[in-house]
């Protein structure tokens, strides 16, 4: 059976071999990288990395730059492990393109839950077969499940694992108002806190800008003030 492979970008030499450990201890392929720079040749050089877990504070580049640089070129998922707890934090790392956030000192348990959950969407999804017909909303918006990507007409549109994972979340309720509550805990798994409110606004924001001609006048996601969203 074929290890995921996963790449731990961390300052802290502690951390690295603590991950390290814990994440071959469970089968997976670890490599490290101690900076920025380093991360992102290595990201450039092995296509084969289905994960990124990336610290926000590093000399040089900043983990949330990384990601940027990251998101340019390859949807694999990034998974913040950092000190920094604000929601301004967090509210920035996914607008870069982020696809979770967990807090240092973290629960071996939850970290490893986040990183199961991460590796199965964009992993073992991508291997399974498109589905006969799928709606398309917009008018033309449709999804691949294969490649995980959108797209509008013939045009494939890249996105994080996330977005994806939002836009057939919504595609499943088309004509239907989808509530935070409900968009949360069906794409995130966990249950909906009022602060998860921002997580959700960021994604949804990040994903108009990629489907909407006009961000500022979305005609394909629309928002159902007070309530939630809704497509068509």
């Amino acid at each position: 059976m074929e290890q995921n492979r996963i790449l731990i970008v961390d300052d802290d030499p502690n951390i690295r071999e603590v991950l390290s450990v814990l994440l071959g201890s469970e089968g997976y392929s670890v490599d490290q990288a101690e900076d920025g720079e380093e991360a992102l040749k290595k990201v450039d050089k092995d296509k084969n990395i289905d994960l990124v877990i990336l610290d926000i504070m590093m000399p040089g580049m900043s983990g949330v730059e990384v990601c940027a640089y990251i998101r340019k070129k390859s949807p694999v998922p990034v998974l913040f492990l950092t000190a920094k707890s604000q929601d301004q934090d967090k509210v920035e790392a996914y607008t870069e393109g982020g696809d979770d956030y967990l807090v240092k000192p973290f629960s071996q348990t939850e970290l490893l839950m986040k990183v199961k959950s991460l590796l199965r969407r964009y992993k073992e999804y991508q291997g399974k077969s498109a589905p006969k017909a799928r709606p398309t909303i917009g008018g033309n918006i449709s999804i691949d499940t294969k490649t995980r990507s959108a797209l509008k007409g013939d045009r494939k549109i890249a996105l994080t694992d996330k977005e994806f994972d939002i836009l057939q979340f919504f595609m499943e309720h088309k004509g239907e108002i989808v509530e935070n509550k409900d968009l949360y805990e069906g794409v995130w798994g966990e249950k909906y806190l009022p602060s998860a409110g921002n997580t959700i606004m960021v994604h949804v924001l990040n994903l108009r800008k990629k489907l909407e001609e006009d961000v500022n006048n979305p005609k394909i996601i629309k928002t159902v003030w007070g309530k939630g969203y809704k497509v068509e």
